[in-house]
């Protein structure tokens, strides 16, 4: 591996939000030197299905950051094709009638806030999933969610001029006059950068701490299944109403809901579980059968197919579900990228580009106060 050589900003993680922060931060005109520990996308962003989503966000900061979000990525899409963007859509699936009555009141809220989402009835759902499970109340369909693969989207938004160190731990940072972070001590030499940015995805609370600024993020197992490649079954993301309140569940016990969708070169991915159990690394079996179940409620026609292989990742939790992004005012010269839990994919640009904002001293898109660092009264152990 070539010399750690000085640079502007240091990114610390090769996943697909600090490829972001990299990505604009260049674009302002910054030199900049990304580490990873691993290989790029090797964290959750590889164990990630890539989801684009506003359908499952509600009225507030973090809708914003997803509808600029999205915007970025159909711009970066135009630049490049080699990130598998899918502008799909989602259908969110209402199994009896309260959940269409939730559903739909979500919808019209959502609407105030430049969501496009059309409420589906039982009798037009087969129109937009032939294959779809009878005897469902309706659904609503959300045509701006879209789908990325979340390596080829970090390796491409990496392409394009930051100098990139993988297999580098960094093990803490320089400090310059009063207190101010210049830099990053790591397993190959001291590396000095005007600004650095954590963007450690899950491990970003314990990169936080060697800077002694303490970021309650937490690890949050997820499992997905992948079937055998199979003929255009599932045109858009779909899954049941009941994945966005386990999305916004604070319960550290296991949830489970149906999350379908079809990829381009033919595999369907099943999820999506959510449980705190640390970075407990087994494979549960009940947990996998659990997912099929579901997946094979919404899609009867799954039954026959064949899985050929399970994989897992840890979402990076915050208490409050939303990210942690800024600078951090308790040591100077830190930013923060992270804590997007399982929506990492889908905010990556808007994080870039606030990132870039705050590193340049430019007016931010929005109002960054919700996400800012130090918010958190109480850090859990």
């Amino acid at each position: 591996m070539s010399e750690l050589r000085s640079s502007d900003v240091v990114v610390i993680g090769a996943g697909v939000v600090g490829a972001a922060c990299a990505h604009f931060a260049v674009r302002a005109g910054l030199s900049v030197t990304v580490l990873d520990r691993g290989p790029v996308a090797g964290g959750t962003t590889g164990a990630g299905e890539g989801n684009l989503l506003v359908s499952d966000k509600d009225p507030g900061p973090e809708l914003t950051l997803a509808l600029l979000s999205l915007r970025l990525w159909s711009e970066l899409a135009l630049e490049r094709h080699d990130f598998e963007y899918e502008a799909k859509g989602g259908l969110i699936v209402a199994r009896g009638a309260a959940e269409a009555v939730t559903a739909t009141a979500t919808a019209a809220a959502q609407r105030t806030c430049g969501v496009t989402a059309h409420v589906v009835g039982p009798d037009e759902l087969h129109a937009y999933e032939p294959h779809l499970a009878r005897g469902l109340a309706g659904g609503t369909y959300y045509p701006q969610d879209a789908q990325v693969q979340p390596a080829l989207a970090a390796a491409a938004l990496l392409r394009t001029g930051a100098r990139v160190r993988t297999g580098v731990t960094v093990t803490g940072f320089l400090r310059g006059r009063a207190d101010r972070v210049v830099g990053v001590r790591t397993t190959h030499g001291d590396l000095t950068a005007g600004a650095v940015v954590n963007a450690a995805g899950t491990w970003a609370g314990e990169v936080a701490a060697l800077a002694r600024v303490p970021l309650p993020i937490l690890p949050r197992r997820g499992f997905v299944l992948v079937t055998e490649p199979l003929p255009a079954l599932v045109r858009h993301k779909v899954y049941a109403a009941a994945y966005s309140a386990d999305v916004a569940s604070d319960d550290a016990r296991l949830a489970s809901s149906a999350v379908v969708e079809g990829t381009p070169s033919g595999p369907i991915l099943i999820g999506a579980s959510r449980e705190r159990v640390g970075f407990e690394r087994s494979f549960p079996v009940p947990v996998l059968r659990r997912l099929a179940a579901q997946a094979i409620e919404l899609f009867p026609i799954l039954a026959d197919a064949s899985i050929i292989r399970a994989y897992q990742g840890f979402r990076p939790y915050c208490p409050d579900h939303l990210p942690v992004l800024g600078p951090d005012p308790r040591a100077p010269g830190l930013l923060h990228a992270c804590g997007h839990e399982g929506a990492g994919v889908g905010l990556a640009p808007a994080t870039g580009l606030l990132i870039a904002q705050a590193l340049t001293g430019d007016a931010p898109e929005f109002d960054p106060t919700p996400f800012d660092p130090t918010r958190f009264a109480e850090v859990p152990a």
